[in-house]
């Protein structure tokens, strides 16, 4: 079952955790499908948080951040890696839930199963671009976000510091990247 706005219209830090385990689903132009389990989250919440591409002001490559919840923030980091996002949160306040790595469903059902770990190589696997920026998440016919069929306890999910976010002063420490072991 599709996940609805009202899934991500929730704080970023619980919606970073409930991702996991969920289905990312990616239908290409030729019918080709791909299901992905996601296995790490980083929440990104608000003007305070100085990790977050907020944090300054809202620009034209953050504005969806600011967006109804259930968006789609897509952003190009070092010329080269696109990173995707789901948008959280009440419109006007700026939070967005970054995908930091997946596993496709098939390799969980098979001796071969490896984890897709960074956010450009999410993208890279999905083909996620530029294009899909501010897609609806609700109502997109390529990219969604489901029910799957891991169950994750609380104890499951290991929180530990977002990454690469040491410019970002006291927010640095915050245990905002979440992530488990399928």
């Amino acid at each position: 079952m599709r996940l609805k706005k009202s899934f991500f219209d929730k704080n970023t830090i619980a919606v970073a955790k409930n991702l996991l385990g969920k289905k990312i689903v990616r239908v290409f132009d030729n019918g080709v499908r791909i299901e992905a389990i996601i296995t790490e989250t980083e929440a990104y919440h608000g003007l305070n948080d100085r990790a977050s591409h907020a944090s300054r002001k809202k620009t034209e490559r953050n504005k969806i951040m600011f967006d109804h919840p259930g968006l789609v923030y897509v952003y190009l980091v070092y010329g080269m890696h696109y990173c995707l996002n789901f948008v959280t949160m009440r419109e006007g306040f700026p939070a967005a839930v970054l995908v930091r790595a997946i596993k496709l469903e098939q390799e969980i059902r098979s001796a071969k199963s490896e984890t897709i770990s960074g956010p450009g190589k999410v993208c890279r696997e999905l083909k996620i671009d530029k294009s899909f920026y501010g897609e609806n998440l609700a109502t997109s016919k390529r990219i969604w976000a489901e029910e799957g069929r891991i169950k994750i306890k609380k104890n499951d999910i290991i929180a530990s510091r977002r990454v690469g976010v040491n410019y970002a002063g006291e927010s640095v420490e915050w245990l905002w990247n979440f992530k488990i072991k399928i």
